[in-house]
């Protein structure tokens, strides 16, 4: 795994030093392994790597190229770690997301159109009308995914949706007590929305700060129940079952 590593990062270097710039093909597989001083191996196992990590982009007949190296392309391979996470960790990217969400959803509010309001209102009607948990949370994200993009900053929006995946989500809301956690957001959203109709950032951040704050708080209460000598997806597992 040393050698690989090795590999993977004289490659980076190369990207960082402009050697390779986005969109670059590769030298072919026998060439750049002689230039790295590295066996065939070793270089195919540092290109899988560094495509998974969205750095590298494989052309079936064609090579291996340098990909855009956008940040929130790069920043896909993140949302994993969010997916899994758990406990500490979860409550961690959760603190993130507050200092991040609120003063992005105050800018949101010199950009919002009628139009936009609109379509955010139809998203809270469709949420209202949920059925079920991944119902709410999939209108949930869609909410703040309109709003975020209002911004026009893709790696602000990438980041956001990180920190609070769709799978952290639902563990979250159905560690809790899931009708009433759902009215509170309900009223919630409600509010944010009517900050941004009112085009008032400063009301728009508190709105969108005390939103994120409940759903951390949500978390650290269900991390205060995890029963001595059980694991805290022993504790998700256990409120899965209970709010199914």
């Amino acid at each position: 795994m040393a050698v690989t590593d090795d590999a993977i990062d004289k490659i980076k270097s190369m990207i960082v030093a402009g050697e390779f710039a986005p969109g670059t093909r590769l030298p072919k597989e026998d060439d750049l392994a002689q230039r790295l001083g590295l066996s065939r191996s070793s270089l195919r196992e540092a290109v899988r790597a560094l495509t998974a990590m969205q750095i590298l982009i494989t052309k079936q007949g064609d090579g291996t190229y340098v990909s855009s190296l956008e940040p929130h392309l790069l920043l896909q391979t993140l949302s994993f770690a969010s997916d899994v996470s758990s406990g500490e960790t979860a409550l961690q990217l959760l603190q993130v997301r507050r200092l991040l969400e609120p003063p992005a959803t105050a800018l949101a509010t010199a950009r919002v159109t009628e139009d936009d309001l609109a379509a955010l209102r139809e998203i809270l009607q469709r949420s209202r009308a949920a059925t079920g948990v991944e119902e709410f949370i999939r209108c949930d994200m869609e909410f703040h995914r309109t709003l975020v993009a209002l911004v026009a900053n893709p790696v602000l929006s990438m980041l956001l949706e990180i920190l609070s995946t769709q799978t952290q989500r639902v563990r979250i809301l159905r560690g809790t007590r899931v009708g009433r956690a759902i009215e509170h957001v309900h009223r919630e959203h409600e509010a944010i929305l009517t900050a941004l109709e009112s085009r008032d950032p400063q009301l728009a951040a508190s709105a969108s700060a005390v939103h994120v704050a409940a759903v951390e708080q949500w978390l650290a209460d269900s991390l205060q129940t995890v029963p001595e000598g059980k694991s805290d997806a022993q504790n998700t597992d256990r409120a899965d079952r209970n709010a199914g």
